[in-house]
């Protein structure tokens, strides 16, 4: 849990011996002391740059083809970077989430497994760990994990954050907790202002490279956009789902969930709050750009969760379908990708925290349930997990039960907690949309069995346990 030390090893040989063993080793996705921490020991490290935005789903951005938001700065991103397109969460709520990206863990680990459980103290971030490895850091924005106070939040030089709607936080005047202060923020439109603060960060004079945890309120739920964009895409057809138009039963269950207002009107002010995003996030570019620091610095991008608008008949997420698992991924840095465009391998948000170690030359704790994905990066061929185990604790009254669920790469089955909903399978390839429940046909139980051994196999190996409630 130290920094990353080198060894006699390592100080022994040449640099050459080092980056033809490092490509060996990544060509074979081996981590270690030749990951990236190693190639980087020699050259002044990278700022890394986090931006997290609330709700944002993996296909609202204009390089994923949708057909109305425009995100020209997040497709820069993802289109100089890596865009990860089977990027998904181990539980698609904010708060179990938000500490997953911290932690490297699953919420059954971490103890965050609702949006109503408290923050453990005793929890060890990757932002305190890349402190101990030379970094300036700053977490600035939302940190909406419940208790009766914001945590002394350990390797954090300025902590930057809002407890109005129970850290859920607020589009317009939001106050904001200025390292320990409430300061009020009269005539502020939060992404702007939140925006504002992580500039004044990024532009200050240091010695020191520095980590930014940029974590937005947009684009939940309330969809404020700001003035300028309240017209935005006004007349333009938003290609909802058909079921978006009625309240409907979920299939194959009996449990009734709906938006509160029409969809249209909830989607067209979502796409709005989206588009503000984007041009914050240029403005932080065209800064690091100004500064030259744009190519030194590692841009992450991604959002907490999915969020489903109409699918399955559903509004919100927690639900183990694609649209709410489902997350953007994007990273930029040219100085460790050696090939653009979209990548294959399934990645976690669990993965997040033990990658930043990497890159940073921090030593990866055994504690973390992630992997570094610096792999990846550097050999778009190489082979990701085939699997993994998707988790959702119930609390009343949310009328959603537990869940567990194993996504392959070409099924999910879901199992609910006992005496609910009934357990679905899907055929991913051919029913992208999960609309076809193979739980009771020839073909389903053909698969059945293989993936209840793999999901029972996951939870042990990642030591799951069950919470009734948070």
């Amino acid at each position: 849990m130290t920094g990353h030390k080198r060894s006699f090893f390592e100080e022994s040989i040449t640099r050459r011996q080092v980056l033809k063993f490092a490509g060996a080793a990544a060509a074979m996705g081996l981590a270690g002391p030749f990951s990236s921490a190693s190639l980087f020991a020699e050259e002044k490290k990278p700022n890394i740059l986090f931006i997290l935005t609330d709700d944002h789903r993996y296909d609202a951005f204009s390089c994923m083809g949708h057909p109305v938001v425009k995100t020209p700065h997040l497709d820069r991103i993802a289109n100089e970077g890596v865009n990860f397109a089977n990027t998904f969460v181990t539980t698609a709520l904010c708060s179990p989430s938000r500490a997953s990206f911290l932690t490297g863990q699953y919420a059954h680990t971490h103890g965050v497994v609702t949006n109503h459980t408290m923050w453990n103290d005793n929890n060890v971030t990757f932002m305190e760990l890349i402190k101990k490895a030379g970094y300036n850091t700053a977490f600035i924005g939302k940190w909406h994990m419940p208790g009766d106070k914001l945590p002394r939040l350990r390797g954090v030089d300025e902590f930057i954050t809002f407890t109005k709607e129970g850290g859920q936080g607020v589009y317009y005047d939001c106050p904001l907790v200025i390292n320990g202060v409430e300061t009020p923020r009269p005539g502020k439109y939060i992404t702007n202002d939140l925006t504002d603060f992580a500039l004044q960060f990024i532009g200050k004079k240091r010695n020191n490279p520095f980590c930014l945890y940029l974590s937005h309120k947009a684009a939940h739920f309330g969809f404020r956009p700001p003035e300028h964009m309240k017209t935005l895409y006004q007349d333009q057809d938003l290609h909802l789902p058909p079921e978006s138009d009625t309240w409907v039963t979920l299939t194959n269950n009996s449990i009734f969930v709906g938006a509160p207002i029409p969809m249209n009107l909830l989607y067209r002010n979502y796409l709005r709050v989206v588009t503000s995003v984007d041009e914050q996030v240029g403005r932080v570019l065209a800064e690091l750009e100004r500064m030259g620091e744009l190519d030194n610095t590692v841009i992450i991008y991604a959002g907490d969760n999915g969020h489903l608008f109409g699918e399955h008949g559903l509004y919100d997420k927690r639900n183990a379908y694609e649209e709410s698992i489902r997350i953007p991924f994007f990273i930029r840095y040219p100085k460790l990708i050696r090939q653009t465009g979209k990548r294959d391998q399934m990645i976690l948000n669990i993965d997040l925290a033990p990658t930043l170690l990497d890159i940073a030359g921090a030593q990866i704790p055994s504690f973390m349930q992630g992997k570094s994905i610096v792999p990846y990066l550097k050999s778009p061929i190489l082979e990701g997990r085939d699997a993994f185990l998707y988790e959702h604790f119930p609390v009343f009254p949310i009328p959603i039960p537990g869940i567990t669920a194993v996504r392959t790469k070409g099924y999910k089955y879901i199992a609910y907690q006992k005496g609910t909903w009934k357990n679905q399978l899907f055929d991913l390839k051919a029913d992208p949309r999960e609309l076809r429940n193979l739980m009771n046909t020839d073909a389903g139980k053909a698969v059945l069995p293989g993936l209840q051994a793999r999901l029972e196999k996951l939870k042990k190996d990642t030591g799951y346990r069950f919470f009734t409630h948070g």
